[in-house]
């Protein structure tokens, strides 16, 4: 896709209008992470070092249109203030006279950040007026927030179509790193998908096995093909009345050549706690009241076997009941090799999804990978194939 590049922008003297994703994990009013404000630090830093006054668009919780205090996004000026290492002022609302005193009373490089656009009921609606009037405070449109960019918002979208529209620096990593995963991929490619449901991710493995070489797909949503063809799964968790899907997506992915891994050995076990028996097994010896867990070490194996044989990894959702050991044996085995083959250069590895996320962290290999996204929701739609409106807004 092409975009506009933030270099080429004249900058100087300009307002930026930047949208950007603050919707961070708050207790007692103050900020337990602060990963999506070290996010936007890149894209501020750039505006604000060629003279550009930086005006920050932020959504917090879901208002739903109305002005709800202890959703303000006040709380967040001071913790971005020691970030950022220079003031952040606040402005009570996002558009008009209380939003234009506050820009006009930025110096040049200065920073605001202007209360939370769900406060309007145009924001959600993607109201053409309310986008104007935001559209009103700037000169240009900044969007760093591909976290949102599912979202067809005024703030992701409406005012795209009314200022000249960049990507920010942190979206055009992200759009790089998608686009080299999924876009323009180095061949061969192979796809990691886990997690519990099928039935939340049909539209994903419809996608990607038209687009993979080979797909390994791991969690409860294995259980399901398991059953699918025919395997006892004892009392594990699957949604047998999605057997006749998963029997329709293994055709595609034949009809595709698209080579799909699934476990050939298993860990089980009768709870789902720490600390219970547990132990590995082919798939003909799992018990009535056995429940799978995890990927066995043999399937593991032939998983790192397979991702040696690529060039390109996507990775969405662990292997198994990663949270409780020792059913995280199978994510952290398979996600130390795809670091390490990752950050020698061996393999592009991008991966992406709220338990994903978790899922690298624990195998302390998220610094290793080429990219591992935050977005969830977006990063999952735009792996199902699906146009995304506040990336399609920005093209030029």
């Amino acid at each position: 896709m092409p975009f506009r590049s933030l270099e080429t922008a004249d900058l100087k003297g300009k307002t930026a209008l930047v949208r950007v994703d603050f919707n961070v994990p708050v207790e007692n009013g103050a900020v337990t992470d602060d990963t999506r404000l070290r996010a936007a630090l890149p894209t501020i830093h750039f505006l604000s070092s060629k003279g550009a006054k930086v005006v920050l668009l932020a959504h917090f919780d879901r208002p739903k249109g109305k002005r709800v205090p202890e959703m303000s996004l006040g709380f967040v000026a001071e913790p971005l203030s020691k970030l950022l290492e220079q003031p952040v002022a606040f402005a009570d609302d996002c558009v008009g006279a209380d939003a234009k005193a506050v820009i006009d009373g930025l110096e040049a490089g200065g920073v605001a950040l202007l209360e939370n656009v769900r406060f309007h009921a145009g924001e959600e609606k993607n109201d053409p007026e309310f986008a104007a009037q935001l559209a009103a405070l700037g000169d240009l449109y900044v969007n760093d927030a591909f976290s949102a960019a599912h979202r067809a918002h005024a703030s992701t979208e409406g005012v795209a179509r009314l200022l000249p529209a960049y990507p920010g620096l942190s979206m055009q990593r992200e759009l790089e790193a998608l686009d080299a995963a999924l876009g323009q991929p180095q061949r061969p490619v192979i796809g990691i998908v886990g997690g519990s449901k099928v039935s939340t991710k049909l539209d994903l493995l419809q996608n990607l096995v038209g687009k993979l070489d080979k797909l390994a797909i791991g969690g409860g949503m294995a259980n399901t093909f398991l059953f699918a063809q025919g395997h006892d799964i004892g009392a594990s968790f699957a949604e047998k009345d999605m057997a006749d899907t998963a029997r329709e997506i293994l055709e595609k992915a034949k009809a595709n050549t698209c080579e799909i891994l699934l476990p050939i050995d298993v860990v089980v076990a009768e709870k789902m706690e720490a600390g219970v028996a547990s132990r590995t097994c082919g798939l003909g010896e799992i018990t009535d009241v056995d429940r799978i867990l995890d990927a066995g070490t043999k399937s593991a194996d032939r998983l790192i076997a397979a991702i040696a044989q690529c060039k390109t990894l996507i990775w969405n959702g662990p292997l198994g009941v990663f949270e409780i050991p020792p059913f995280d044996a199978a994510t952290v085995a398979v996600a130390k090799e795809a670091g390490r083959l990752a950050k020698s250069g061996a393999l592009i590895a991008v991966a992406g999804g709220g338990d994903t996320v978790a899922a690298m962290n624990h195998a302390g290999v998220a610094g290793e990978l080429t990219f591992v996204s935050t977005a969830g929701g977006a990063f999952l739609e735009w792996m199902e194939g699906k146009a995304l409106p506040g990336v399609e807004a920005l093209q030029a």
